[in-house]
């Protein structure tokens, strides 16, 4: 039987400075909100992963994408729907980075980033950014 949820195409920016990760907390209404997330959103039909990266962070928090490689790809089946995130390793940027949307934001530590609730379907890019900074 095919599966009638819908696929969503997110494109996740892990944006770094240093030791520092910016994150930004989902508002209450949203789906997995009042948890804090990677920013990015959806990549609109016709439109490249990187476009949407640096069209979203814009849009969101402020920040203009001037460098960025890809991190990982991952698919997770929520109930309701499933969400395919094209994460991007952000490693420059220019802008402070503020909630242009009303929402929570902060620049955290990466070892602090498990004081933080994320969405189910983020633990496997809060594994990989733990274990990259650790292997340096």
């Amino acid at each position: 039987m095919q599966s009638t949820k819908k696929l969503i195409h997110v494109a996740v920016g892990v944006i770094q400075r240093d030791e520092q990760i910016f994150i930004s907390k989902r508002p209450d209404q949203l789906h997995q909100g009042g948890r804090w997330e990677f920013p990015g959103g959806k990549v609109e039909q016709g439109e490249t992963v990187v476009a949407a990266l640096t069209r979203e962070l814009m849009e969101e928090v402020g920040l203009q994408v001037l460098d960025a490689t890809p991190l990982m790809q991952l698919e997770y089946a929520y109930p309701e729907k499933t969400v395919l995130l094209d994460v991007w390793l952000v490693s420059q940027t220019e802008g402070l980075g503020e909630g242009l949307e009303g929402q929570q934001v902060a620049w955290v530590h990466f070892s602090e980033l498990s004081n933080y609730q994320f969405p189910d379907a983020n633990q496997p890019i809060l594994d990989k950014v733990l274990a990259l900074y650790q292997a340096q």
